[in-house]
């Protein structure tokens, strides 16, 4: 389930929040595959920003 979730993730990233794939190579190589830490990881980062950070959270509430 959690692959699914990830891939899920990934594809909202992308699409709805135009995060570049390196972007996510970078923070998922540190976050250990972990959709609950890759969206930290891109903050810590500076790869997204607060505000995208924030919609990533409501993404995964619902998802």
């Amino acid at each position: 389930m959690e692959t699914i979730k990830m891939k899920r993730l990934i594809s909202f990233l992308q699409e709805d929040l135009a995060v570049p794939n390196t972007s996510i190579s970078l923070a998922m190589r540190q976050s250990e595959n972990s959709t609950s830490t890759l969206p930290i990881i891109l903050w810590q980062y500076g790869l997204i920003t607060l505000s995208q950070l924030d919609r990533i959270f409501e993404w995964l509430e619902t998802a």
